[in-house]
């Protein structure tokens, strides 16, 4: 059997899980009658959550007697450490482009390693059904991208194929609309080169992704790049420090749909799944042990932005965690470290960790599995990454695109110029505009939901890391302070009713609170220490209009990822598997003096107390 070995590029929510979804479909991968869930290849719970694809996954389906093995990878730049492993082990890619939207910042990132690696892509025009479609025009626009990326003449002669990726339906560009995706799977067979090996050859695989199983331990995945193997054979894993570790294969699996195939060999050419390698990692080579010939390590770009994790340490420590120390956060991190190969962990001294990401989804994601699976943590404000360039202190951009209604245009211009960043282009359609920006990366902390207000939430921003650049100051991200409880208790309505006018409130009457516990944010600059716990005094006299009316304004809740665009530098967020909480990192002194008060005048209560008895 002959394999041929593509990528699925695409930036978010452009239908390329979709389409992997009508492929499955159509090649009779899936049993009659077997109930199937929508968008399969996102079988992480956060991916169907979210509606974006987080981890590469590969699958495979068999066409005219060859079998075409699909690699689904992540539209998000944040996820990039997915999207470059997956790119090492295909030979072409479909770049989906949505027909109204055109070629977006992550289009951009994912297509620049795609055309580094040489790949050739196959153009995917989809949502040619959307009342603003323009196929033509967006062909236009990724043939400009794609020059403006270095891409040679066989990378422009691409072919391009209109699709539905949601009715299961493509074509050629100038054919009349079909039925199905046949189109697409002959223009597959046509254009994708027949993976190259040779099947006679000394066996070397590069591991490109792990998995685990409680039966087999580790697993690896990758593609035979020469030789074959079955299970039974010894192997050498050659490590990143010149060593050569013999093993020998318990299992060898191939793909098939959904499933991981059993079988007795695999061979050149394929993407397959190996068993009984202990310890491996992502990135070493397995090899044959009569002649071992390691390959050069997967690299992934470098981190960009980082946050601090710590245990928590707020009165309300321990609460809902089962796993609260720092001995639990650190064992977890380096279990991330073993898949998640754009992560980097530094120990901070003391009970602390920094740990850097491509981006804050990229950090957010891995805050969010912790906390699902019972961890107790607290995390600092995500911070950017600098480098010294040439004896120059440079920052991380971005490349900011948002796509926004006319009328709040210059609302979202303003906004991003006061974060320091420059417009690069600016095009205005009959209702909507879009805005390309050049901007430091830390300028987006806090925008997302401000730029939500600003477009009345019909606005939509992506940003993709464009490299680095000379550090161009301070920038005022939060003009605002936050509204800190003086007091622990239970937060009554009458006190937030009392004191809504003075800023925004992220609780709820009746949550409980702490002495040092963020529960809003000021409407001025500067912290505002309040008082919740205040009831209103209760006397036996009643009269007319003496009993206000309590009208409380809904509180704003914060997500993950806006708790963390919240953040200021002296606060932290309280991460609990039931709750999010922000806090100031150290109480003030105000604060300090009070409760030693409130300790002694206690102290002095039970001391009468004793003395009366």
């Amino acid at each position: 059997m002959r394999y041929r070995n593509l990528a699925i590029i695409a930036h978010v929510d452009h239908g390329k899980t979709t389409l992997v979804d009508g492929m499955l479909r159509q090649s009779n991968v899936f049993r009659d009658h077997q109930e199937v869930v929508e968008r399969v290849m996102d079988s992480n719970v956060l991916e169907r959550e979210r509606g974006i694809t987080i981890l590469a996954k590969n699958t495979a389906v068999v066409w005219n007697g060859e079998r075409i093995n699909i690699v689904d990878t992540p539209g998000h730049a944040d996820f990039g450490g997915e999207v470059e492993r997956a790119l090492g082990m295909v030979d072409s890619c479909l770049l989906l482009v949505d027909a109204a939207e055109g070629p977006m910042p992550q289009t951009r990132f994912v297509l620049r390693k795609a055309l580094a690696l040489g790949l050739r892509p196959i153009v995917v025009i989809n949502k040619v059904d959307r009342k603003d479609a323009r196929p033509d025009e967006v062909v236009s626009l990724t043939f400009d991208l794609m020059v403006e990326l270095g891409a040679d003449d066989d990378q422009l002669d691409f072919p391009i194929i209109h699709a539905i990726a949601r009715e299961g339906r493509a074509w050629r560009e100038g054919d009349e609309p079909e039925g199905d995706l046949t189109a697409l799977f002959e223009t597959i067979l046509t254009h994708v080169p027949v993976a190259s090996g040779d099947p006679e050859g000394p066996f070397q695989f590069q591991v490109a992704n792990l998995d685990y199983s409680d039966f087999l331990g580790r697993v690896a995945l990758g593609r035979v790049l020469r030789g074959s193997v079955s299970a039974g054979d010894t192997v050498v894993r050659l490590t990143g420090d010149g060593k050569a570790v013999r093993a020998r294969l318990t299992k060898v699996y191939t793909h098939l749909g959904l499933q991981r195939i059993e079988v007795e060999r695999v061979v050149a050419g394929d993407i397959v799944a190996l068993a009984g390698i202990d310890d491996v990692q992502i990135g070493e080579t397995i090899a044959d042990p009569e002649r071992p010939e390691a390959l050069p390590r997967l690299t992934v770009d470098e981190p960009t932005v980082s946050v601090t994790f710590s245990p928590n340490t707020s009165p309300f420590a321990g609460r809902d965690g089962r796993y609260v120390t720092s001995r639990h956060i650190a064992d977890r991190l380096e279990r991330e470290l073993l898949t998640n190969v754009a992560l980097r962990v530094e120990p901070l001294g003391g009970e602390s960790y920094r740990v850097a990401g491509r981006g804050e989804l990229h950090l957010s994601i891995l805050i969010e599995q912790m906390r699902r699976e019972g961890f107790e943590f607290s995390v600092s404000r995500p911070q950017v990454i600098m480098k010294t360039i040439d004896g120059v202190r440079c920052e991380p951009f971005e490349k900011v695109v948002a796509d926004v209604p006319s009328d709040t245009m210059g609302s979202v211009m303003e906004g991003l110029a006061t974060r320091r960043g420059q417009l690069l282009d600016m095009s205005q359609g009959e209702t909507r505009a879009r805005l390309t920006f050049s901007m430091p990366s830390r300028g987006l902390f806090g925008f997302r939901t401000q730029f939500l207000s600003m477009t009345q939430g019909e606005g939509m921003l992506s940003h993709v890391f464009d490299g680095y650049e000379p550090y161009v100051g301070a920038l005022r991200i939060r003009p605002y302070g936050s509204l800190v409880s003086m007091e622990q208790g239970e937060a009554f309505a009458y006190a937030i009713w009392k004191l809504q006018e003075r800023g925004v409130f992220f609780i709820d009457p009746g949550t409980e609170i702490y002495v040092g516990m963020v529960i809003g944010a000021n409407s001025r600059p500067g912290d505002l220490e309040v008082n919740l716990t205040k009831n209103k005094k209760l006397t036996n006299v009643r009269a007319s209009g003496s009993d206000d009316n309590i009208v409380l304004v809904p509180p704003k809740r914060l997500t993950l990822e806006a708790c963390l665009e919240y953040l200021a530098d002296d606060e932290l967020l309280e991460v609990t598997p039931k709750h999010l909480r922000l806090r100031k990192r150290l109480l003030d002194a105000n604060m300090r003096k009070r409760e030693a008060k409130r300790a002694n005048e206690s102290t002095d209560a039970d001391d009468t107390a004793v003395a009366a008895g």
